[in-house]
């Protein structure tokens, strides 16, 4: 594929899940929102951050009545746009839409600004999608097995693509270096757009992302799908074996996403965004859709997201601990 994967292409896959935002239909009661709510997402457009961002948007939009707009502010593995929103009044105004890799923040950057856990507070968890692992189809290995014996007889021709240090993408790649011993060389980069298109050139063999962004890119040939990491196959793509079934038993990783603000936020406006997005996201035709995506919407409280998100830091600071990575 010679071009890059933008926010058209991988928005038109999932049936226009990230199209133009409604307009505003019932202004909630109260002092706040007042005004437009500016939502920044720290990664490139294009990819499912980007799309589970505008889809959250969209239904803070139409249940808190106000403008919701979206702005993509990408680098330094997402502390620019994270950072951004730290730097701003913490009135509910500012928020930020990133997903599992947030909260790892401090385990994979060396001089991390902020600390992801007790500077933000999670306003909610909002969908969680498996990843699959895919390669460059140009390349004669059609297996595991097959792809990790090549790589281990010659290490220098592969590389894993991830879309960032900490991401779910890298995480499942340490464990697969780890399960099969293959120790093929991992490249982060700015985001799953730039990697998918790389991986898709050549320029990097492999990569585990979301069903939303390679299932599109593997029914359109430009990739070739490996496995997915479930425990269970999925309908959108039924001849995609599981990992277990590939030759790597036990190996489950989802990325999740999710809407922060800045710890210092009043806790009645973030249990208001909480409200909102649970509300919006229950809502019987975005879980259709977002299930058609092979997504899975969650559903929790402010308090549940926390709690979550510790189990969560603690494993993947765990497998970090295992790999023996190193803060980069």
């Amino acid at each position: 594929m010679g071009r890059m994967i933008g926010r058209r292409g991988i928005l038109a896959a999932g049936g226009g899940m990230a199209a133009g935002l409604a307009a505003p239909s019932v202004r909630a009661q109260g002092a706040w929102p007042a005004r437009p709510i500016r939502m920044i997402v720290p990664y490139t457009p294009g990819a499912a951050t980007d799309a589970m961002a505008r889809l959250s948007a969209q239904k803070l939009q139409e249940r808190l009545g106000v403008t919701v707009v979206v702005e993509n502010r990408a680098g330094a593995n997402g502390a620019i746009g994270s950072q951004a929103v730290l730097q701003a009044a913490p009135d509910g105004y500012t928020i930020l839409a990133s997903a599992s890799i947030h909260p790892m923040a401090r385990h994979v950057m060396k001089a991390a600004p902020y600390d992801p856990v007790k500077d933000f507070i999670p306003l909610a968890r909002t969908a969680r999608g498996p990843l699959v692992l895919v390669m460059n189809p140009a390349l004669p290995q059609r297996t595991i097995p097959e792809v990790v014996a090549a790589a281990k007889a010659d290490p220098r021709r592969w590389t894993f693509a991830t879309s960032s240090l900490g991401a779910a993408g890298h995480l499942a790649t340490i464990e697969f270096n780890r399960l099969t011993g293959a120790a093929i060389e991992i490249v982060g980069y700015r985001g799953s757009a730039p990697a998918l298109t790389d991986v898709a050139a050549g320029n990097a063999q492999l990569m585990f992302d979301p069903v939303l962004s390679t299932l599109p890119l593997v029914r359109g040939g430009q990739l070739r799908g490996l496995a997915i990491a479930t425990t269970a196959r999925t309908s959108l793509a039924p001849d995609l074996p599981t990992a277990a079934e590939a030759g790597l038993p036990g190996f489950e990783f989802y990325s999740w996403y999710g809407v922060w603000g800045p710890r210092a936020m009043p806790r009645e406006i973030a249990d208001r965004i909480n409200a909102a997005l649970v509300a919006g996201l229950r809502e019987p035709a975005v879980v259709q859709r977002l299930t058609g995506l092979g997504f899975e919407p969650v559903a929790e409280t402010v308090a549940e997201a926390e709690a979550f998100i510790e189990a969560d830091v603690a494993r993947n600071a765990e497998l970090l601990r295992i790999a023996n990575f190193q803060p980069q």
